[in-house]
């Protein structure tokens, strides 16, 4: 056990804890288990948690949080936690800590992820996936970074916050959708329609009921599990949201791939994997070719749904190698 690393993916809703062999040919997730709604104040305390109920205290860790990584002090983006990296490294008794975004921690994984791991939307699953590539996910939150490189050059990782940036609406429900939200928040990013918490808004929009209260990102993804479930089982009102909600997320990752040059897109993120089936016969792709003089160019891109349970994890065990091999993964 001493020669183990923890490893984290620490999101607005969850946090994965595991285990992990920086010394193996290939990432390996040991041990994990997800913390949710278990009422743990901080970070510090869930990672105490999880490392008592193992008895072991490794002294390496690598954790993927959703937030920027800046400095010293991480205030994350959709949980009310906050903590001084060298705070945690010294509570935890590390001798390293390392921090990534939790998309960045995607990016990692996604070389590393056999076929079976994708679910094609368009294209060919190609393994590795053709770079550059644009990984986008709805979750709690809107995740977007870049991965550029190839297996022979290398890999490198782009972190961005690009799913708080602004909404473009492509026609007049999207108009009145943004009117909607500007009128609550000023200002409209990605992140309000693409999360959990945004199909909740999307739906309140459409059907003139009040929206879940903000800040309240578990009970968005609640309204959100509700409203798939309703979608599915072809309740009209959830129906026109979700397919609103699918029809933006194309547009959006089809911006992403254009700003990113991109070959490959991978869509990560808990909400599509609710409604896989659902996901690749809507107006997903349609959206996301719609780029005018540049649909030929956006048809050629690959797409796929990243099916692998967790992703993040995978990524915190690919930083925790190459750290180890002073290598790049």
């Amino acid at each position: 056990m001493e020669k183990l690393a923890l490893i984290g993916d620490i999101g607005g809703t969850n946090a994965r804890f595991a285990l992990t062999d920086p010394a193996s040919r290939e990432p390996r997730i040991l041990e994990e288990q997800t913390l949710t709604d278990r009422g743990f104040r901080s970070l510090r305390e869930a990672a105490r948690h999880y490392l008592d109920e193992l008895g072991t205290h490794p002294k390496r860790a690598a954790l993927a949080v959703a937030s920027p990584i800046t400095g010293d002090e991480i205030t994350l983006t959709n949980r009310d936690w906050s903590f001084r990296r060298s705070d945690l490294q010294e509570a935890l008794g590390l001798d390293e800590l390392q921090l990534i975004n939790d998309f960045a921690a995607i990016a990692w994984a996604a070389p590393h992820l056999a076929a079976g791991d994708r679910m094609a939307v368009h294209g060919v699953v190609a393994t590795p996936p053709e770079g550059p590539v644009t990984l986008i996910g709805a979750g709690t939150g809107l995740g977007v970074a870049l991965l550029t490189g190839s297996s022979a050059s290398g890999w490198h990782v782009v972190p961005t916050e690009g799913g708080h940036a602004s909404f473009a609406p492509t026609n007049d429900e999207e108009r009145k959708l943004a009117t909607w939200l500007c009128q609550r928040h000023g200002r409209v990013s990605n992140e309000r329609l693409l999360s959990g918490h945004g199909l909740s808004n999307i739906d309140a929009a459409l059907r003139g009921i009040p929206p879940v209260p903000a800040p309240a990102p578990q009970s968005g993804s609640r309204r959100s599990k509700e409203i798939v479930d309703a979608a599915l089982a072809a309740e009209p009102d959830a129906l026109r949201a979700l397919r609103r909600f699918c029809r933006i997320y194309g547009a959006v990752a089809g911006d992403a791939a254009l700003l990113h040059g991109a070959s490959t897109v991978l869509i990560a993120g808990g909400i599509v994997l609710h409604f896989l089936d659902f996901f690749r016969d809507s107006e997903f792709m349609e959206a996301f070719v719609a780029k005018g003089r540049h649909e030929d160019y956006m048809q050629r891109m690959a797409v796929q749904v990243i099916t692998h349970p967790n992703p993040g994890l995978l990524g915190a065990a690919v930083a925790a190698r190459a750290a180890t091999a002073a290598t790049v993964p």
